[in-house]
């Protein structure tokens, strides 16, 4: 008999236990909502400053050597929460293909209303690209501009006060509207792309931001 009463009152301990967790639980569930719903984070705006291209060749058989330096600035909106940035990395991409290695960029704590601002360079050497997308490029040539993406990719905590939300994955897409100096470049003899300093980048862009 008082085996079965101590077995009865330690299941009713374990029973109240696991309420008041779930009660704790709940009501910093509850805590973090209303907190998020009444600061509401606004999404980071990013621009494309500037574009500057120091080498753009396609050659035959479709292989594309680029480097280019591009300024982006990122601006929190927000006036009680702080942003914190990491696993950044920048590339070019050229119709939905990539065109250059990723750029790293360090860790970032961006506070209320800051702005940060990264110039980082991107390069491909010899990259393959689809034979339809050399034609595209070079037809863009011939036309006299072209559009490139730049994109960054990473995550980001929102913070305020002590308290860190989890990871969120960032998502950025720049374009950059190139158009091509008649006096600095042309095609090459191997029917392909070859330009230095003739590509000229054209004005300030808004990115896409996706959180």
């Amino acid at each position: 008999m008082s085996k079965d009463c101590g077995r009865h009152r330690r299941e009713l301990f374990i029973r109240r236990l696991l309420y008041v967790l779930l009660l704790l639980v709940i009501l910093i569930l509850i805590a973090i909502l209303v907190v998020y719903l009444v600061l509401k984070p606004t999404k980071p705006k990013f621009y494309l400053q500037d574009a500057r291209v120091i080498r753009f060749n396609l050659t035959q058989p479709n292989l594309l050597t680029s480097q280019l330096q591009v300024t982006i600035s990122s601006h929190n909106p927000n006036d009680r929460i702080s942003v914190l940035y990491s696993n950044l990395r920048v590339y070019a991409s050229y119709n939905y293909q990539q065109i250059t290695l990723s750029s790293p960029i360090p860790p970032v704590y961006q506070g209320h209303n800051d702005v940060d601002v990264w110039s980082p360079y991107l390069s491909g050497d010899g990259i393959p690209i689809a034979p339809f997308l050399g034609q595209m490029l070079t037809e863009d040539e011939a036309d006299g501009y072209f559009f490139l993406w730049v994109k960054v990719e990473g995550k980001l905590k929102w913070r305020v006060g002590s308290w860190t939300s989890g990871f969120y994955q960032l998502f950025v897409n720049c374009p950059a509207y190139l158009l091509f100096d008649r006096g600095g470049g042309g095609s090459n003899s191997g029917g392909g792309v070859e330009s230095a300093v003739g590509i000229k980048f054209q004005q300030v862009s808004t990115c896409s931001v996706d959180v």
